[in-house]
């Protein structure tokens, strides 16, 4: 059974940086993971996705460049260092793992991910 527990959000100012951390258990085959975003009153969106056994890396086109997703196999964790941070980044993220069948991109269904994680805020004041 995947277990996902996240860490790290807390509040920042604009510009400023996190990075969030997922504790993954149960993860021995190749998944895509990623993280995403659910703001109040929003969608949740896909943040950023990487493939557990390439190390391959998408990213949503309103975080590139600000984002970076990684993983530490040896830890089972994986992370999201968040920098430039923008008020709008502000958002409940989720640490999400999934088959790697289908492409592990961002824009790939919500539901297509079986695993999820509680979740970690992010807030970023200007």
């Amino acid at each position: 059974q995947v277990q996902l527990v996240e860490s790290g959000g807390g509040s920042v100012q604009a510009g400023g940086s996190l990075r969030l951390s997922c504790a993954a258990s149960g993860v021995y085959s190749r998944y895509c993971m990623g993280w995403f975003r659910q703001a109040p009153g929003k969608e949740r969106e896909g943040v950023a996705t990487i493939d557990t056994a390439t190390g391959s890396a998408d990213y949503a086109d309103s975080v590139k460049g600000r984002f970076t997703i990684y993983q530490d196999s040896a830890k089972n964790t994986l992370y999201l260092q968040l920098n430039s941070l923008k008020p709008e980044d502000t958002a409940m993220y989720y640490c999400a793992a999934g088959s790697a069948f289908w492409r592990c991109a961002p824009n790939r269904p919500v539901a297509t991910f079986s695993y999820w994680g509680q979740g970690t805020q992010v807030t970023v004041s200007s």
